[in-house]
């Protein structure tokens, strides 16, 4: 009987191993069903993401294009673009009558081992999880006041860091995991935008131990492979689904449309977007 149960036991573990493998979820982990269900506006195809909001003539020009969504940086310390000349109230409102959807960006502090040095200026401090609450709390003061409306998604830039990193992973988790609970209490969805290849690793590999708190959409980058939200092969198969991945699959390129040129990010979206009062 005692050898019956070691069997049934070592059988049941390797299933186990086979099923994390096949890309099979925890229950619950990484998925809180259709956001449309929680009351989201779900957009489903190409879109843009460029430092600074273009002019309402430029996205008026664009509708020529493929793309339909467009992403805005709309806060946070860490931007590039931080001076943002078009971006208000009345852009977001112009945006959203001319049919564009849009995908608000928050660029905060960075994780302590970001590889840009760009972004080391801006590095998370040594009290990770009340700063992300408190720059999640700015990000939902600054949606707010450009009449970006709970139920809407606003998606953290977390550019690439090393995750294999240990102490600097669980400090980067730690900030993240503030920042999306600060969002979430403020009736928002918490999107996060990363490398594939580190912070969307690192978030699954979250998922996989059983990490509570994670971002409610993953925004991933990898380049230079066709645009797809669902054969991310870092991101486990079932996880994130439905309507709750972002591919940009190519950055960085320029772009005219009815005379009106951009350097762009490339996206296929199949993810919330914000709903414009």
């Amino acid at each position: 009987m005692d050898r019956r149960r070691k069997i049934i036991g070592y059988l049941l573990a390797l299933m186990a191993v086979v099923a994390q493998l096949a890309g099979a979820d925890p229950a619950g982990a990484g998925d809180r069903g259709d956001p449309r269900d929680e009351g989201a506006s779900v957009f489903r195809g190409w879109g843009m993401d460029t430092c600074q909001a273009p002019a309402l003539t430029t996205l008026s020009a664009w509708k020529s294009s493929d793309y339909r969504a467009v992403g805005v940086y709309f806060a946070g310390r860490a931007r590039a673009c931080p001076h943002q000349t078009y971006l208000s109230e009345r852009w977001l409102e112009g945006a959203d009558d001319l049919g564009w959807r849009v995908l608000p960006i928050y660029v905060g502090s960075q994780s302590p081992c970001v590889r840009a040095s760009n972004k080391r200026g801006f590095l998370i401090g040594s009290y990770p999880y009340d700063q992300g609450q408190s720059e999640g709390e700015d990000a939902v003061s600054r949606a707010s006041a450009l009449g970006i409306v709970s139920r809407s998604a606003l998606y953290l830039d977390m550019e690439a860091y090393d995750d294999k990193d240990g102490d600097c992973a669980r400090t980067t988790l730690s900030y993240i995991r503030g920042w999306n609970a600060a969002v979430r209490a403020g009736g928002y969805l918490p999107g996060f935008y990363s490398s594939a290849e580190s912070g969307v690793r690192h978030m699954d590999r979250a998922r996989r131990s059983g990490t509570t708190g994670l971002p409610d959409v993953l925004w991933f980058a990898r380049w230079r492979v066709e645009p797809t939200t669902d054969r991310e092969p870092l991101i486990g198969r079932t996880a994130w689904q439905p309507h709750r991945r972002i591919h940009q699959y190519q950055g960085n390129v320029t772009e005219s449309h009815g005379g009106r040129k951009l350097t762009i990010d490339r996206n296929l979206v199949d993810a919330p977007v914000a709903i414009i009062d």
